[in-house]
């Protein structure tokens, strides 16, 4: 548990939470600066800053939870014609608590949610395979206990 945390806090029941599940490993609530309405989030109840902290085995469990949290939201009377799940790792990707936290929210026509990109960037299939060695390069050593290159 880290002090300065506001999600440490809430699993410590020092501040108040909305709760829609529990478990001895994550915490499902919803988020007091929702983009839709029923916009939820899933946090695993133990500190951890960033994704790559997070043991395998609380991972998978709080990707359980966010599915049937997805599911749950379709079933809910939410208005909710998809999903959209975000998780920011890292201040580059947006991610401003620092205790890892999967957002869970629904989506419809003409709701407020905007995703912006250029999805018509296609590099060339070198550049691709290229990337695509740098990080097979990483995943295997990372998973053989080498150092990183």
């Amino acid at each position: 548990m880290a002090a300065d945390c506001v999600f440490c806090q809430i699993v410590a029941g020092r501040s108040p939470v909305s709760a829609f599940y529990e478990d001895e490993v994550v915490l499902g609530l919803m988020t007091i600066g929702p983009v839709t309405a029923g916009h939820a989030m899933v946090i695993p109840k133990a500190h951890f800053a960033h994704l790559s902290e997070m043991d395998e085995l609380t991972g998978r469990h709080l990707w359980t939870v966010t599915q049937r949290t997805a599911e749950a939201l379709r079933h809910s009377g939410v208005r909710c014609e998809g999903v959209n799940l975000f998780l920011a790792d890292g201040e580059a990707a947006f991610q401003e608590i620092f205790h890892v936290h999967m957002h869970v929210f629904p989506r419809s026509p003409g709701d407020p949610f905007k995703l912006v990109a250029d999805w018509n960037i296609h590099p060339p299939r070198e550049e691709l395979d290229r990337v695509a060695g740098r990080i097979r390069n990483a995943y295997g050593r990372l998973w053989a206990g080498l150092p990183p290159a």
